[in-house]
């Protein structure tokens, strides 16, 4: 008898494994297990990674509840690579206090990807919601878990109180969702929505705004710079994406997938959020000193961009939001290793500590550069590819002004962006000495150069992935509607 690797649950059972082998090596191992668990964990989501290419499409568990079609397959394969790489990255933290309790880092961060895992088969509220807690109530944790001059704690600590206010709003709009439909399974939406009962799209609105502080979306943003600032760079590389991807993948599957029609109700909430979320992200960029906390900003931006394929309510419009999250990862990534990497030599996280960057350490001002001309929307890299796609998607659906919006802050964008390429290319250095890049460290900023350059010569697989995991989305919709 073999064991099935297509089977529902398989990559998050092994998951769940994982998690707990790596807590309990971390209670029996003495001394100092720190670089060995964390090679356990990379290794585990490797073979995690693995398992994602045997899932099979259409099937599911707990009577429908729990689902592996192409956009859960997908979205998991971008949560556990994300977290790979994070992984990878942190192997270099040298902390004493973050050594002695990896166990704790790396269950809390396993926990959390589990979660992200969950929500992207979840059709069933009850079941989304306890996966959104899953993945979002490590992330406190992990915020505040090196503790510097007492920022990281008070940044943990102002995270948590936002995300359990937002928690509140899910849980109040899915109260409302329940009383309309009378059950908590996602496939009872549409209808509901078509009634246009006001309770149902209360309910609704509701669970926009929770969601909204997710992704990080205009108003709900206030917490970004501060958390980014505080915590640990290679854990804020990978909050700085799969977090947000997976609130995206949660409004995908309430508001988009299988409702039709009813879709349009939210587009001019959806294109005005994307709007201010652009505005808002790049103009409170602009006067920053701090490359983390410019990155957050930079980081909300593109959640506005990301929005406007929402917007579009079209089978390429999602398809290129999953494909500009691809495009992020590889991109924000990359950017905030670099910064680990500057940071740790200059022991500062401010722009000036990167003045002549290019002199001291070239290869390392390149990668800088590559990073921020994709996350600037530059030809012919992904972050390029990625904005022209959904901006095309949102002209088809005659979004002329929000394009056109987007397109002026893109050019807004490159303005601070190119701020940082100034201190690298232009500015004298402070001291000559060339900037060590830990040889993980290296590795990682590779595979992000590789992966936005590889991107951004040939998207055409990365597109006809994206389009194929969207076309689940719009499967029971009519032709009218996609």
């Amino acid at each position: 008898m073999t064991f099935d690797l297509g089977l529902p649950f398989v990559p998050e059972l092994v998951l769940f494994v994982l998690a707990v082998l790596v807590l309990l090596i971390g209670l029996v191992k003495q001394g100092d297990p720190g670089r060995a668990i964390g090679w356990i964990t990379f290794v585990g989501l490797l073979g995690t990674f693995g398992l994602t290419f045997f899932a099979r499409e259409g099937t599911s568990l707990f009577s429908g509840s729990f689902v592996n079609d192409s956009l859960a397959i997908f979205a998991k394969k971008l949560f556990v690579s994300s977290a790979a790489l994070s992984v990878l990255g942190s192997l270099t933290l040298r902390q004493a206090s973050f050594n002695r309790r990896a166990a704790e880092y790396h269950f809390a961060l396993l926990t959390s990807v589990l979660g992200m895992l969950v929500l992207a088969s979840a059709r069933e509220l009850i079941l989304l919601f306890v996966s959104f807690e899953l993945m979002s109530i490590p992330l406190y944790v992990l915020t505040g878990f090196v503790k510097r001059e007492d920022v990281a704690p008070e940044a943990a600590l102002k995270f948590f109180l936002v995300g359990t206010a937002s928690s509140a709003v899910i849980v109040y709009g899915m109260s409302f969702v329940f009383g309309v439909t009378g059950t908590t399974e996602l496939a009872a939406i549409p209808a509901a929505l078509a009634v246009g009962d006001p309770l149902m799209m209360l309910g609704m609105t509701l669970l926009l705004a929770g969601l909204g502080f997710k992704i990080a979306a205009f108003p709900f943003h206030m917490w970004a710079p501060d958390t980014y600032e505080a915590a640990s760079t290679p854990f804020v590389a990978w909050l700085a994406v799969a977090p947000k991807a997976a609130g995206f993948i949660a409004i995908i599957r309430l508001y988009i997938e299988g409702v039709g029609a009813a879709t349009l109700v939210w587009a001019p909430a959806v294109a005005a959020v994307a709007g201010m979320t652009i505005v808002t992200g790049n103009l409170m960029a602009i006067p920053q000193h701090n490359i983390k906390r410019l990155l957050a900003y930079s980081g909300i931006a593109h959640i506005g961009y990301m929005l406007i394929g929402l917007a579009a309510l079209t089978s390429n419009g999602v398809a290129m939001v999953l494909f500009y999250l691809v495009a992020y990862l590889f991109g924000n990534m990359g950017a905030f290793f670099v910064v680990e990497v500057v940071a740790r030599s200059e022991q500062s996280d401010d722009i000036d500590a990167y003045r002549g960057l290019a002199q001291r350490s070239p290869l390392l001002a390149l990668a800088m550069l590559i990073f921020l001309l994709s996350l600037g929307g530059i030809p012919f890299v992904a972050g390029f590819w990625a904005k022209l796609y959904v901006f095309l998607a949102a002209i088809n659906q005659g979004m002329y002004g929000l394009v056109f919006l987007g397109a002026v802050l893109t050019v807004v964008a490159l303005y601070y962006y190119l701020v940082v390429a100034r201190r690298m290319y232009i500015e004298a250095p402070v001291r000559p000495e060339p900037v060590p890049v830990p040889f993980l460290l290296g590795v990682v900023i590779v595979i992000c150069i590789v992966g936005v350059v590889g991107i951004g010569a040939y998207p055409g697989p990365w597109v006809n992935a994206t389009q194929r995991a969207a076309a689940s989305v719009f499967a029971t919709q009519s032709p009218s509607s996609r």
